[in-house]
């Protein structure tokens, strides 16, 4: 058997040429989808090589070639399914029965990816992951890649993947984590997940798949410029050059465009080729018989050497970037019928002919009955129930089980690994004497890792340093470098390394050194981590707590980055959980509630630490200690959403949170003197979600309310607040607000300027008090 080369794969058919013959009259008025499909018809029927004999089917389907023919037919057939689920989409889409037209086509060569790895491969992929995910389906009997990808497609809740809630890729027993369409954001948690691999070996973690297993992330060429995959690849590069383990597999699927934007001939070869760290490999994706060995190899070099693999595969992009992708308007006729005439079905049409391994007829029936499948399945899922209730639809957001939170929160049975860690009874946090807010915290984060043997403590200068403000002081002497490790300085891969642990189910507890610096990295929390139950429906978690740094009131030291005081970027995530307390116990107890929530529901979480507060011993006075707190019992915990109130007056209400409630408790004294008032000080303690009822109890009876928040005038906390309070029929309630300004924090005393202070609480209340 000879093999032919692709460039002449026409020369067989005569009068098949599209370059030449860009429209002829059969194909006008049709659509560019409509003409893919009859160039393929055309491209069979014309046909007139000779095929050898029928190879068996262990043999090589063309000489040379690493692929047998069994698996040569089966990636074919994979690659039919993905092209005319495609189809089907553009046809259906008009009719309302499906909801989604980015396509896979011209992507199809993907399939051999999925045929090399196995399905215990933790897999990233995006959307043009059609033929890859036909041939992964082949991996587990009984499943059937067609009535799955067209429930998806028709947004039906019976989909297995998300529930109807998105048309993503995913399976739970195929090991594909679902993505959304975000740009390059998943390249980070896949890198995260290859080395949480090699970790969870490492400390003896029972993970969920084979120790030799490898993390897969396709992307396409254009996202290879985005900032998150740059990170990624850094990051990649940077563990590989220290000789650490990072058995991802990169694979750019390079179809040359970006939507309407091209990428330069070459960039992607010239940029990776020589990039220290990344081992590249280049395969044919467009060619099943040559590009087959190119795959193998570098698939078996990544689960071998356990390093970063790149693997450049050719691709083109054929019928738009979606449906709504009119290329006709923007494109040469030419143009689209030179990308045409590359169709990889094509060619694997070809190589089926010349093999001897199919007929004409042979593969014209596989691919109208594939055709037939695919519609007959969509119509079958256009019937199936869609999503219609509010409740059904949010039901994975946020899964909550209280009791089961509370038990585990308040699950002490460490009692030996405590006194290890502590050195003794005489040395346990309980049995000392009252201490500030970043010693609880510190004593806290000693107890979450005596309990959870599966916690990870990573960030910027956490390590040997023990963090910036001492808050992590002496985690890795106790625990050791495996679990307490400094990281590189990205808050994009910290937050990408930390999804990459919890999905092999270790505890992730990552530090953001400022929370400042969570915004540049605000996409791996929004449009990943905390998205991952939703568009799974609940069948895949990433918990984690997430330490955040920041707030501001700090003297002596700051500036924006050290001050900041923008919490509106957390209160609009979706599901997230936010905690932020003022004081040390309440630090442990949520903590543990925290820990727990991820243990038991697969949480993502925030734990919103004030710096001003980590070391503030006084509160009405200079030696006073009366901000200094005992550390609680290891059974204690605190319940998600209470609240802690100081003092039962209703004639004033006062609403905070973190560095607002020794303000407001100092305030408080001065008022009562001034008026006469009994009032209440609430601290809020959890910021995301507010807990409205809490917040409308407390306010019952009040005759007035002022609600200080740190946080900028716009979309703060503070407005929460209110919001409640209104809905709650309150509004009529005489109430201020004490609220930072709209701006940024400028350095020294000027600070103070632009965020609440004493003062102006007092103030707030004067103004009550005029009525």
């Amino acid at each position: 058997m000879s093999a032919q080369p692709q460039s002449s794969i026409f020369s067989s058919v005569p009068n098949f040429n599209p370059v030449a013959n860009p429209i002829p009259a059969r194909m006008k008025g049709l659509n560019r989808a409509e003409i893919c499909d009859l160039n393929l018809v055309e491209f069979v029927n014309g046909w007139n090589g000779r095929g050898d004999a029928r190879p068996s089917p262990e043999e090589a389907i063309l000489d040379g070639s690493a692929l047998d023919a069994r698996g040569f037919r089966e990636l074919f057939e994979s690659q039919l399914i993905s092209r005319h689920l495609d189809l089907m989409a553009r046809v259906l889409r008009v009719q309302n029965k499906v909801f989604y037209t980015i396509g896979s086509s011209g992507h199809e060569g993907n399939a051999m990816v999925a045929r090399l790895t196995r399905h215990t491969d933790p897999a990233f992929l995006h959307y043009r992951s059609g033929g890859f995910m036909a041939e992964r389906f082949r991996k587990l009997p009984g499943m059937d890649p067609v009535m799955d990808s067209a429930l998806s497609f028709a947004a039906s809740k019976d989909d297995p993947a998300s529930g109807g809630r998105h048309k993503v890729w995913g399976s739970k027993p195929l090991w594909v984590l679902p993505q959304t369409s975000t740009i390059a954001s998943h390249l980070p948690k896949a890198l995260g997940t290859a080395v949480a691999i090699e970790t969870g070996r490492r400390l003896g973690h029972a993970l969920p798949i084979p120790d030799d297993s490898i993390a897969i992330c396709s992307f396409g060429d254009a996202s290879a410029n985005h900032a998150t995959a740059q990170t990624a690849f850094n990051a990649a590069a940077w563990t590989a050059y220290q000789k650490l383990p990072a058995p991802v597999l990169f694979v750019c699927e390079d179809n040359g465009i970006g939507i309407s934007v091209k990428t330069p001939g070459g960039w992607i070869g010239n940029r990776f080729r020589s990039m220290d760290g990344l081992d590249y490999f280049a395969a044919d994706g467009l060619d099943l018989a040559s590009g087959y060995g190119d795959v193998q190899r570098a698939v078996e070099h990544c689960r071998r050497t356990r390093r970063p693999t790149f693997l450049h595969l050719r691709t083109t992009r054929i019928m738009g970037h979606a449906g709504t992708d009119f290329e006709i308007e923007w494109r040469s006729v030419e143009e689209l019928c030179a990308v045409e005439a590359s169709d990889p079905l094509l060619r694997s049409a070809a190589i089926a002919l010349e093999s001897g391994l199919m007929s004409k007829s042979d593969v014209l029936d596989l691919y109208e009955a594939t055709r037939k499948r695919c519609f007959a399945a969509a119509e079958e899922a256009d019937r199936r129930p869609k999503l219609d209730d509010l409740r059904e639809v949010i039901a994975p957001l946020a899964p909550y089980s209280p009791a089961a939170v509370a038990k585990e929160a308040a699950r002490a049975d460490f009692a030996e690994r405590r006194l290890e860690v502590f050195g003794g009874q005489a040395k346990l946090p309980e049995n000392q004497p009252p201490r500030h807010l970043a010693i609880q915290i510190n004593n806290a984060l000693h107890d979450i890792f005596a309990k959870y043997p599966e916690t990870l403590l990573f960030g910027e200068d956490v390590a040997q340093k023990g963090g910036v403000y001492t808050v992590t002081k002496g985690l890795q002497k106790a625990f050791g470098a495996r679990r307490v490790f400094n990281t590189l300085l990205d808050e994009t891969m910290i937050l990408g390394m930390a999804q990459g642990f919890a999905n092999v189910g270790l505890l992730p507890i990552p530090e953001i050194q400022y929370l400042a610096y969570f915004h540049n990295a605000c996409d791996q929390i929004r449009g990943e981590a905390a998205s991952l139950q939703f568009f799974s429906n609940n069948q895949y978690r990433n918990p984690m707590v997430v330490r955040i740094a920041g707030l501001g009131y700090q003297r002596g030291f700051g500036g924006h980055f050290h001050n900041d005081n923008s919490i509106t970027a957390l209160r609009d995530i979706p599901g997230l959980v936010v905690g932020c307390p003022s004081r040390g116990d309440d630090a442990a107890t949520m903590l543990r509630t925290l820990t727990a929530l991820a243990k038991i529901d697969g949480r993502v979480a925030v734990f919103l630490e004030p710096i001003a507060l980590y070391m503030t011993k006084d509160l009405y006075e200079a030696g006073d200690g009366q901000w200094l707190t005992s550390y609680p019992d290891p059974t204690e915990a605190m319940t998600l959403g209470e609240g802690r109130t100081y003092g039962e007056g209703d004639d004033l209400v006062i609403f905070s949170y973190g560095n607002g409630i020794p303000m407001s408790l100092r305030a408080a004294k001065q008022i009562e003197q001034a008026h006469g008032w009994k009032t209440r000080v609430v601290d809020l303690r959890w910021l995301v979600p507010l807990n409205d009822a809490y917040i409308a109890a407390q306010a019952k009876n009040a005759r007035r309310v002022i609600v200080v928040d740190e946080g900028r005038r716009s979309a703060g906390v503070g407005e929460g607040v209110i919001t409640a309070l209104a809905e709650a029929g309150l509004g009529a309630v005489p109430m201020q607000r004490v609220v930072g300004v709209d701006t940024y924090t400028p350095l020294a005393g000027a600070a103070f300027l632009v965020i609440p202070g004493e003062d102006d609480i007092v103030r707030a209340a004067d103004t009550l008090a005029k009525g």
